[in-house]
C-alpha cells in the first residue's frame, strides 16, 4: 500500500498529538494537555475500577478528571511504539509508565495500549485507554493495608 503524502503528514501529526499527551501528562501540565483535545473529545477507560469513570467527555470534564494526576503519580512514559494503521488519523500506541504513586511512595509500573482518533487539526477526539487498574490500586494502597479485591482508587472523578 502506498501512503499518500497528505496521509503521511496527517499520521505524523496524529502520532505527535499522542506523544505530546504523554509528555504533558508526565509533566503535570494539565492546562496545556487539555488543549490537545477537541472541545467534545471523549476519554474512555474500559477497565476503570470503582471510583474512576469509564467515560469522560468534553474539555472541562477532562481537566477536572486529570487535575489530581500530578499529585497522585510521578511518572515517565517510555518505550513508545506506534503501530501502523490504514486510517492516518487513527493511532495505536503501546508504552509503559514508570514512576511512583506519590501518596504511598510505592512504584507505579504500568503497561498501556491506547487507541486514539484525531480530527483534521490533529486534536484528539477519542482516546481509548487500556491500562491495568490493579497496578494503580496496588500502587495507591498504603503498605499497612492488606490486599483486598474490593478496593477502589481515588485519582479520578
Amino acid at each position: 500500500m502506498t501512503v499518500k503524502k497528505d496521509d503521511a503528514g496527517r499520521r505524523a501529526a496524529a502520532q505527535h498529538a499522542v506523544a505530546e499527551h504523554l509528555r504533558l501528562t508526565a509533566a503535570g501540565h494539565t492546562e496545556e494537555w487539555v488543549k490537545l483535545f477537541a472541545p467534545d473529545a471523549v476519554l474512555e477507560f474500559p477497565y476503570a475500577p470503582a471510583g474512576v469513570p469509564r467515560r469522560v467527555t468534553g474539555r472541562d470534564a477532562l481537566r477536572a478528571h486529570m487535575s489530581n494526576f500530578p499529585e497522585t503519580f510521578d511518572v515517565d512514559f517510555v518505550d513508545l511504539v506506534f503501530h501502523e494503521t490504514v486510517d492516518p488519523s487513527l493511532v495505536i500506541a503501546e508504552f509503559r509508565s514508570t514512576g511512583t504513586a506519590l501518596p504511598t511512595g510505592k512504584p507505579y509500573e504500568q503497561t498501556c495500549i491506547s487507541v486514539v482518533r484525531t480530527d483534521d487539526d490533529a486534536r484528539i477526539t477519542h482516546y481509548l485507554d487500556y491500562w491495568n487498574p490493579l497496578v494503580a490500586i496496588e500502587a495507591l494502597t498504603p503498605h499497612e493495608v492488606p490486599s483486598d479485591a474490593d478496593r477502589s482508587v481515588a485519582f479520578g472523578r
